[in-house]
């Protein structure tokens, strides 16, 4: 509802001078919970939507009760790193930003969950605060943060009745936080029938995972991922073995479960470090084929068929992996023709050999350096085919509309970066001079910023991205919204060649 739709009434207009009296006080309030003015939106921060006891379901937080602030985030999931957060298992909280808190409003609601895979992240992060998204699109933006790694989705079923669903809790965290928003968000201004899912990197996997999830079933209406896919969950084989390596970590036996529930959080964080005995690297937590809370695969052999009423915005950056493997680092230092191969091999996640690929980009790339072929076959053999497989299962089972983007705009402000993983953050929420942005703040920064806010926005507010230009992905055709420095424009299939030598050989989802 827009300001000339509010004010039709006498009633309206009173109501609307009210509200912006209540913003002049710099003391906006819904309920129970006392908001702050954020560049010109209302902001609650911190608000508890359930508590968990820990490796058990969430409990809902009742919405009415005492008086109680909403200025200041709530603590961030245990994890290694982000040390500038405070960090609890406590941490079940959510944050809105609305344009205006009255009931009547009825925008449309884009709620939000983090990346850094299942083990590490926050929505605490600048660069995906929600008052510019609130303000620009016209709508209520909820951030999640909620249990992540051995917390949320270590696998302790196989030891006893109390831990049944403990390879999926920190997608009931989410689950639970959508029950809040269907129940509470109108109080904010926001409308419950028309609620957005949107994610990047982990946070667009676990929305992957949610649509094949029954108890999520209808608590969403159109979803976005950015850079984010989950075809496949951990098999309770392979979870279960990866338990076994978190508990050799930290130095309990299968005998010991129980002193899980009273070990200091810090012991925990600490068998973070075990290696994954299944894909090699850091020990992988991610959502577990329970078969209850999740009775199949989210796209294999197909798309859920509980997703495909669910209108859908999927995105990739051209050159994801510039942000996982430094080009200042190790891995790149003295990379020439000679240990192309070597250095790509560890990278990939379809078994291909790498001397193989290497010379089948040579061949078709000739003027490509070492480095630019280097950067093009991991980002297509391990960050992109998962959204590949994702957008064309959705086509092939007629799934409502589709919509595919790959953002090729290199950063302005690290000319090695390229268009790197989390680099569509800052356009879609509008935090451009936001730390750890890499957009740049300059003309095409923000015009890029305005048409993925309105896309966005308008997937939420109407099921149909605000950008007419912007058309469905259909197969073969593979329709894709390029997001260049030049202009922003639909190619067919861009990253054909890519697409299908990579598609050769089976893709392997982490975490399998």
């Amino acid at each position: 509802m827009d300001r000339r739709t509010f004010v039709r009434s006498g009633a309206a207009v009173g109501a609307l001078l009210a509200s912006q009296a209540t913003f002049a006080q710099g003391d906006p309030r819904v309920g129970r919970y006392r908001g702050m003015n954020a560049s010109g939106v209302a902001a609650f921060l911190g608000i508890r939507y359930a508590r968990a006891a820990r490796f058990a379901p969430p409990v809902p937080e009742p919405f009415a009760g005492e008086p109680l602030s909403a200025t200041a985030f709530g603590p961030i999931a245990p994890q290694r790193g982000l040390g500038d957060f405070a960090q609890s298992e406590d941490c079940l909280f959510l944050n809105v930003w609305t344009p205006d808190a009255d009931r009547r409003a009825r925008r449309a609601v884009m709620v939000y969950f983090h990346g850094g895979a299942y083990n590490s992240g926050t929505v605490t992060d600048p660069l995906t605060h929600g008052q510019h998204l609130a303000a620009q699109g016209d709508v209520v933006v909820v951030s999640v943060n909620q249990r992540i790694n051995v917390f949320g989705y270590g696998w302790l079923a196989p030891f006893g009745e109390r831990f049944a669903d403990s390879g999926n809790l920190g997608q009931l965290d989410l689950i639970c936080a959508l029950r809040w928003v269907r129940d509470n968000i109108a109080a904010f201004g926001g409308d419950p029938s028309r609620v957005m899912v949107f994610g990047q990197s982990g946070g667009g996997a676990k929305i992957a995972t949610l649509m094949a999830m029954p108890a999520a079933d209808g608590l969403f209406h159109s979803a976005a991922t950015m850079s984010g896919q989950q075809v496949t969950a951990s098999g309770p084989g392979n979870a279960l073995k990866r338990t076994r390596a978190f508990l050799a970590q930290i130095g309990l036996g299968e005998g010991d479960i129980e002193a899980l529930l009273t070990l200091p959080v810090e012991r925990l964080v600490e068998g973070l470090e075990a290696t994954d005995p299944v894909l090699g690297g850091g020990v992988y937590f991610g959502p577990v084929l329970d078969m209850t809370n999740l009775p199949r695969h989210p796209f294999w052999p197909d798309a859920a068929p509980q997703s495909l009423r669910i209108p859908m915005i999927l995105g990739n950056t051209a050159q994801e992996t510039r942000a996982f493997i430094n080009p200042r680092g190790p891995v790149l230092e003295g990379i020439d023709w000679s240990n192309l191969a070597q250095r790509i091999a560890p990278q990939i996640k379809v078994d291909l050999a790498p001397d193989w690929v290497v010379a089948q980009y040579r061949a078709q790339f000739p003027a490509w350096s070492p480095e630019e072929v280097f950067y093009a076959a991991t980002t297509a053999g391990r960050s992109w085919p998962g959204q590949v497989i994702e957008a064309d299962e959705r086509a092939k089972a007629g799934a409502e509309k589709t919509w595919v983007y790959q953002l090729d705009r290199p950063s302005p402000v690290d000319p090695l970066r390229g268009a790197a993983h989390t680099d569509d953050i800052p356009y879609v929420f509008g935090t451009l001079a936001a730390p750890r942005s890499y957009s740049g703040t300059g003309w095409r920064a923000r015009d890029i910023s305005k048409t993925m806010i309105a896309a966005f926005a308008g997937l939420a507010r109407t099921g149909r991205p605000g950008l007419a230009a912007w058309t469905p992905y259909t197969v073969p055709a593979r329709e894709t919204l390029v997001v260049g420095e030049d202009a922003i424009a639909m190619r067919d299939d861009p990253r054909r060649w890519q697409r299908e030598l990579w598609a050769t050989a089976p893709y392997i989802q982490p975490g399998i």
